[in-house]
Order: structure tokens, then C-alpha cells, then sequence
């Protein structure tokens, strides 16, 4: 009897231990061994959601076990239970949907016309009202030296539809580090919170795109997409010579659907070399400028900001003889999705425009379940940065 139990209670650890801890994931390329960002990893049983890092790497704590479901718009779809995930790192690989040869899609309509379409049809399909609980951080780096981090969790209740879209904000948790001088609210050109969703549920990124003067500039194109049949990427490149500041747009869609994926632009390197320098007092010179949004639709009622990733790099004319380069990385990722509103009093609404106006709020470590597993050398910027005197 005495063995019996002690079997028995050693079962129950067992299973206790299978049902509840920290999950570590890699995901790969199967055919490279490659790492893949951007993977969507979405426990089933809490809805949470999590994103691949630049290593692939994914970790988050379960209690229960779940079904995880994996996603990425170049790889094929897979789903695992939590209880199979038995090692300190798991390392899954996934296969590339490629399938078919490029093809440039011929169109009737005008790619222009297209997108237009498919801006407004995505708008109109955005779930609203809903509550996105969100996790954003932000690096802030001055003349080549990182000088402020922030990072917070933050509830958004977003209403409205089509260009009236609103939100109110809530922070759960929030920390600043470092220090970023008297004149931050200028130098900073991340994430203005109270606006932001609005610019990304209304595409406002893509409006230079739908201006009439935008097929001159512009070469618009249609392809289809080798890694999934279901979608068409749209990429649309500025024609030589470059004239002005522009960047180089690739749009994923689902082409029956017709709602947008991803959305991603990069300053071309020619409307940098090209750009004319301006030297008055406070003008700002860019040299770099990239972002990628992930939508993600899970049904006609779920249709939401997925992630979001934003970088900027300026030379500021302080004085005749004297610049100083910025540069801003910011980062969202949506958790947590829900069509339940919550109540709230009026004074708890998070009015400014970013975190690091706001006073620390640390209930957990919330950081270390964020959703995107920092990268050593992110992990490393931050420590630097806590260490400064």
C-alpha cells in the first residue's frame, strides 16, 4: 500500500509540474534552422496572445494545460498541446507554405483604387467596441548612447467606427529608467498613446498612397503571395528619381476577405542620400524611419491590432555648430482581446502622451510575461541604463 501511494503522489507531481509553469519556445525555419519573428503564439484556454522576438523566442508561464496555437503568414499553421512542451526550451520548426512560383496579379482596377478599397473595407471590419489589453515599451537613444526605457501594461477601450474611432486609456502597470534631459516631449516621435490607435485602425500611414499625385510617384504593384495562397501582398516602391522624403511599402491581404494583414514602409536609402539638408535651429534631418503592423482576424467579431513595431532616427539642429542625433524604438503587442467593455471613473483615464510622464507603478514583473521575450542585447540596454548613476 505504502508503494502504491507513494506511486500515486509521484503521478500527481507529475502532473501538477505539466500543468503549470514557465513555457519556453523557439521557433525555427525547418529547412534553414533560421529563426522567425513575428510568430503569433495564442493560448486557447486565456486567449492570450504572444510574439516571436528577432531570435524566435517565446515565453510566457500557463496554469492549466491548453491547446497553443501557432500562426505566421509565411509558414504553415500548427497547434500543440502545453502538456507536450516537457523541455526547459522548445524548439519548433515550422514549414514554409511556398508552394507556387511569384506571379504579378493583373488587375482591372488600378492597384491605387484597390488599396483604397481595402482600406476602407478593413476599417469598416475592425472590431469595435472592444478592449485590447497592451503591452508597449519604448528605447530612446541620444548620440549613440541609450538614455531612457519605458515599458508599461496598459487597457485600451477603443469605440467608434470608421474615422471616429476613440480610445481611453488605462495603466495597469507602468516603469520608467534613465533619464532623457528638459527637452524629451520634443525629441520624442514614438508613440503619441492617445492618437495611436486611431493612426492604426484608420491606416493613417498609408494615406500618402491614396493622394491623386500618388501614381506619378509611386510604382504600385500586385503579387501573389508564395507562402499562402489565400493572400496577395501589394508592394509599392517610389519611382526614380526620388523626389522628396518616401518610403517603400509592402501591404499583406487577404484577397477574399479583402481586409488587410501587414502593414510595413522603410524610408527608401536614395530619399536619404537624396534629401536636402536643412540647417535652421530645430529642424530635423531623417535617416531612418521603419514600422510593421500586424492585424489579426480570428472570426468576423475579432479583428484587431496584433502588434505594432516603430523606429525613427533624426539629426536635430540645436545650434549652428552643434546636432544631436535621436533615435526612438517603441514596441506593442495586444495580450489580451475581449468585446467586454470596462467601467471606469473619469480621473483614471491616462491622458498624457507617453508613459514617461507618469509615475512608476510596479505591482509585478510584468515584464518578464509581457508577451515579447526581450533579446540579450535589448536585455543589456536596459541593465546599462539601470546601472547609470
Amino acid at each position: 500500500m505504502r508503494t502504491f501511494l507513494l506511486f500515486w503522489f509521484g503521478c500527481l507531481l507529475t502532473i501538477a509540474h505539466a500543468q503549470q509553469g514557465d513555457i519556453h519556445l523557439v521557433f525555427k525555419d525547418a529547412e534553414t534552422q533560421a529563426p522567425i519573428e513575428d510568430v503569433i503564439v495564442t493560448v486557447l484556454r486565456t486567449k492570450q496572445n504572444y510574439i516571436s522576438n528577432p531570435e524566435g523566442r517565446v515565453s510566457f508561464t500557463l496554469t492549466g494545460v491548453s491547446s497553443i496555437q501557432i500562426a505566421h503568414s509565411s509558414y504553415e499553421s500548427q497547434s500543440v498541446r502545453s502538456n507536450a512542451l516537457k523541455l526547459k526550451e522548445n524548439v519548433i520548426f515550422l514549414k514554409s507554405a511556398v508552394n507556387t512560383l511569384e506571379e504579378i496579379v493583373i488587375t482591372k482596377q488600378h492597384p491605387q483604387k484597390i488599396l483604397k478599397g481595402l482600406i476602407e473595407n478593413s476599417v469598416d471590419k475592425l472590431t469595435t467596441p472592444c478592449r485590447l489589453k497592451v503591452y508597449s515599451r519604448e528605447f530612446f537613444k541620444r548620440n549613440g548612447n541609450y538614455m531612457f526605457y519605458n515599458d508599461g501594461l496598459l487597457h485600451f477601450q477603443i469605440s467608434g467606427k470608421n474615422k471616429d474611432f476613440k480610445n481611453d486609456i488605462l495603466v495597469e502597470q507602468n516603469r520608467s529608467i534613465g533619464l532623457v534631459g528638459t527637452d524629451v516631449s520634443q525629441d520624442l516621435l514614438g508613440y503619441d498613446l492617445n492618437n495611436i490607435m486611431g493612426n492604426y485602425y484608420n491606416f493613417k500611414y498609408l494615406e500618402p498612397l491614396l493622394e491623386a499625385r500618388a501614381r506619378k510617384d509611386y510604382d504600385f504593384l500586385i503579387k501573389s503571395y508564395t507562402k499562402n495562397d489565400n493572400y496577395y501582398v501589394m508592394v509599392i516602391n517610389p519611382l526614380d528619381p526620388v523626389k522628396g522624403f518616401k518610403d517603400d511599402y509592402t501591404i499583406l491581404y487577404d484577397k477574399k476577405k479583402k481586409i488587410i494583414l501587414e502593414v510595413s514602409s522603410s524610408v527608401t536609402p536614395n530619399s536619404v542620400a537624396n534629401a536636402p539638408e536643412k540647417r535652421n535651429v530645430g529642424a530635423r534631418n531623417i535617416y531612418k524611419s521603419n514600422y510593421k503592423n500586424i492585424y489579426r482576424y480570428a472570426g468576423d467579431n475579432e479583428y484587431y491590432l496584433l502588434s505594432s513595431r516603430e523606429e525613427v532616427g533624426f539629426e536635430r539642429v540645436d545650434k549652428k555648430e552643434v546636432r544631436t542625433e535621436i533615435e526612438v524604438r517603441n514596441y506593442f503587442i495586444t495580450t489580451g482581446f475581449s468585446r467586454n467593455e470596462f467601467s471606469f471613473k473619469e480621473s483614471e483615464i491616462f491622458k498624457d502622451k507617453a508613459l514617461f510622464n507618469l509615475k512608476d507603478k510596479i505591482l509585478t514583473d510584468y515584464w518578464n510575461f509581457s508577451g515579447l521575450v526581450p533579446t540579450p542585447e535589448e536585455e543589456a540596454i536596459i541593465k546599462n541604463i539601470s546601472d547609470e548613476p
